[in-house]
């Protein structure tokens, strides 16, 4: 059975856009797993997603769904976070992504569950010397306190966020594709301005709509992460996640959100709770591949034109 360690220093990886003899500085986009998911209220398995990811990237072509190429992306796959408990392992992801927002470098991280993004936010927050906004993809909110006691739960994402110097207030949120409420959120829902659009408010008012306001909103930060639950998608087109939800969004909505979104200036992005072993048809594997091959495209004809 081919490793990790053996399939990031294959150049078939990532569309054959991985040049694993490069250094970060030579490298257009920095790429880096945490398969983690100890940090699951429900159902486990997107610790199993970084592997299974780069498993079917050999055989795709460096493309995107309007037919462009870009070949031309030099990749560099940094391989997985990993340690012998979960303070090693945020500890070593909040590294990878200090180094890669301190050199300028356009980053992926692919869980996990969604507490991986914990480390990230902090690894930014650290780079930088200014507020940054995040926009968060999900089914749900992920600003409990806490769960079962974890203030580093999957469900406490974006409080932690709060508590960044950088994440000044709510308005550095904007919440995408939400439809469920934890009954821990509500207090703090009802008594903080919280930026969002619904999965229904998206099917109602259009794309477009929604692009204006999201981009409205947050058009005033020189620096956005985007982090991204495959949860966000309707089960239909993403049934392997831990805490699926009915009446999500479709693939046409959230790949041309994506598509508008990359005007705003996205230092990187993530795509989390992926759980292969829920699925067998993958359909969540294969979603996550066609976000990120996207993404990449987005941010090549950005910065290409």
């Amino acid at each position: 059975m081919t490793t990790v360690n053996e399939m990031i220093k294959d150049h078939r990886i990532w569309a054959g856009l991985n040049k694993p003899d490069l250094s970060p500085d030579e490298s257009d986009v920095l790429i880096f797993g945490i398969p983690f998911d100890g940090s699951v209220s429900f159902r486990s398995g997107a610790k199993d997603a970084p592997k299974a990811l780069r498993e079917i990237t050999y055989t795709i072509s460096p493309t995107t769904e309007d037919l462009k190429s870009f070949a031309d992306l030099k990749v560099l796959d940094l391989g997985d976070c990993c340690g012998e408990n979960r303070n090693e392992v945020f500890e070593k992801a909040e590294e990878f992504t200090y180094q890669a927002v301190k050199s300028n470098k356009f980053f992926t991280m692919i869980g996990g569950d969604h507490s991986t993004t914990i480390p990230v936010h902090k690894g930014i927050d650290r780079a930088l010397d200014e507020p940054f906004g995040i926009i968060h993809f999900d089914a749900h909110f992920d600003l409990c306190d806490d769960q079962g006691g974890d203030k580093l739960s999957h469900g406490s994402t974006e409080r932690r966020a709060l508590e960044l110097k950088n994440v000044t207030n709510t308005d550095n949120l904007f919440f995408v594709g939400i439809r469920s409420i934890e009954s821990d959120e509500l207090d703090f829902f009802h008594n903080n301005k919280i930026n969002v659009l619904t999965s229904k408010e998206v099917h109602h008012k259009g794309v477009e709509k929604s692009l204006e306001i999201i981009k409205n909103k947050m058009k005033n930060f020189n620096k956005i992460y985007i982090t991204l639950d495959i949860d966000c998608l309707d089960p239909a087109y993403a049934g392997g996640t831990g805490t699926p939800q009915f009446g999500g969004l479709t693939s046409r909505e959230l790949l041309d959100l994506l598509y508008g979104l990359f005007e705003l200036p996205i230092i990187g992005f993530d795509v989390v709770e992926v759980a292969p072993k829920l699925d067998p048809s993958l359909t969540s594997l294969f979603a996550a591949r066609k976000i990120i091959t996207e993404c990449w495209g987005h941010y090549y004809r950005k910065n290409n034109r």
